[in-house]
C-alpha cells in the first residue's frame, strides 16, 4: 500500500478552492435499455439502484465533458487560469492514447502556463490525481493545479453485454487544489493502495501494447470493458472500510467524526455494504448513482458538487472521499469544509 500522510505533513497546507461539472443532455433510462438488452426497469434497479444514466453525443470525447468542468471550477475559485501550474486529468475512456486528454482540457480552458498529464488508476482516479495535485501544492511546485475527472465511457462499452451496459453513464467533475484558502475545504489527508494480482477483474483487453489492435481483438469485441462482477463486488466491499478507517486512524479522526461520506458511485449493493461495514448511517451517505449510474472518474466530483449545491455540506464537516476500481485500486481523501 502506498501512503501520502496528512497535508500538515506534506508541506504547505492545500485546499479545494473550486468545484464543477458537466453532464451530457441524453438521457438514457432502463427502460430504453430494455428495448435491446435482456434486462428490465425492475431488474436494473434491484441489482445496481441505478435509474437512468447519462450518454455523450457520438461526436462528445471525454475531452468535451471535460472542458466546461474545468471552466466551471475555474470559475467557481476566482483564479485565472493563466495561474494554474498543472492539469491533471482522470480517466478510463481518454480522448486517446497519445496526447495526453489533459492537453486539450488545458488549452481549451485557458490555461496557457500549465503542464498538462493522464492518470490511469481506474474509478480511483480522481482521488489519486487529487492527492497527485496536493503534492505538488504543498511541495510548492505550484500554487493552483486542477483536477479532472473527465468520462466518455459509453465508447468502451459492449452495449449487448448486460453484465456492464446497464452500470455506466458518462459525465466530468473537475476540482481546483490551491495552496491558499477561499472557500471549499482543507485536504487533511490520502490514503492511496494497489493489488495488481486483481489486474484481470475489470479491464479493456486490448488496444494497448499487449494487445493491439486487430481484425481478431476487434471480432472478439476485446476493445470493450471486461468485468468479473462478483470478485469486484468482494474487493470493493473490504477495502472502502478498511482504507477509509486507516485514513481516520492516522488523521486523529473516527467515523463519527464524520459528516458525510461520499464514495464511488459504483452500485448501490456495493455503497450500502461498504458503508455498514465502516459503521456510516444512511443520513450521512451520499448517492447520485439512481440518476446517473457508475460515471468512474467523474462520481466523487460530481457527488461532491451536488451535495454542495444542495447544502449537504457545511462549515467545519469533514467529508470523506472513497474511491475504489480497476487495478485493483482504492484511495480515501478527509476534508474539512470551509465555504
Amino acid at each position: 500500500m502506498v501512503r501520502s500522510g496528512t497535508g500538515s505533513l506534506l508541506g504547505r497546507a492545500t485546499y479545494l478552492t473550486g468545484l464543477g461539472i458537466r453532464l451530457p443532455e441524453r438521457v438514457v433510462t432502463n427502460h430504453d435499455l430494455a428495448a435491446t438488452l435482456d434486462t428490465s426497469d425492475e431488474w436494473v434497479r434491484q441489482r445496481t439502484g441505478i435509474a437512468e444514466r447519462r450518454i455523450a453525443d457520438p461526436c462528445e470525447a471525454a475531452s468535451d465533458l471535460g472542458i466546461p468542468a474545468a471552466k466551471a471550477a475555474l470559475a467557481d475559485s476566482g483564479l485565472d487560469p493563466r495561474s494554474i501550474g498543472l492539469v491533471i486529468t482522470a480517466s478510463i475512456s481518454p480522448d486517446q492514447m497519445m496526447p495526453a486528454t489533459a492537453a486539450r482540457i488545458a488549452y481549451e480552458a485557458g490555461c496557457v502556463n500549465a503542464g498538462a498529464f493522464d492518470l490511469s488508476a481506474g474509478c480511483s482516479g480522481f482521488v489519486f490525481a487529487l492527492a497527485m495535485a496536493s503534492g505538488a501544492v504543498a511541495a510548492g511546485l505550484h500554487d493552483h493545479v486542477l483536477v479532472v475527472g473527465a468520462e466518455a465511457i459509453s465508447r468502451i462499452l459492449d452495449w449487448e453485454d448486460r453484465s456492464t451496459a446497464v452500470l455506466f453513464g458518462d459525465a466530468a467533475g473537475a476540482a481546483v487544489v490551491s495552496s491558499s484558502a477561499h472557500g471549499g475545504g482543507r485536504i487533511l489527508g490520502f490514503e492511496l493502495g494497489g493489488d495488481g494480482s486483481g489486474a484481470g477483474l475489470l479491464m479493456v483487453p486490448a488496444g494497448g501494447s499487449r494487445m493491439p489492435a486487430s481484425h481478431e481483438t476487434v471480432d472478439a469485441r476485446l476493445h470493450y470493458m471486461r468485468m468479473n462482477g462478483k470478485e469486484v463486488y468482494r474487493f470493493a466491499t473490504r477495502i472502502v472500510a478498511q482504507c477509509a478507517g486507516a485514513l481516520l486512524a492516522r488523521c486523529g479522526r473516527t467515523v463519527e467524526d464524520v459528516d458525510l461520506f461520499i464514495p464511488h458511485q459504483a452500485n448501490i449493493r456495493i455503497i450500502e455494504a461498504a458503508a455498514k461495514k465502516l459503521g456510516v448511517p444512511k443520513d450521512k451517505l451520499y448517492t447520485n448513482l439512481k440518476r446517473y449510474g457508475n460515471t468512474s472518474c467523474a462520481s466523487i466530483p460530481l457527488c461532491l458538487t451536488e451535495a454542495r449545491a444542495e447544502g449537504r455540506v457545511r462549515d467545519g464537516d469533514l467529508v470523506l472521499l472513497m474511491g475504489f476500481g480497476a487495478g485493483l485500486s482504492w484511495g480515501a481523501c478527509l476534508l474539512e469544509w470551509d465555504s
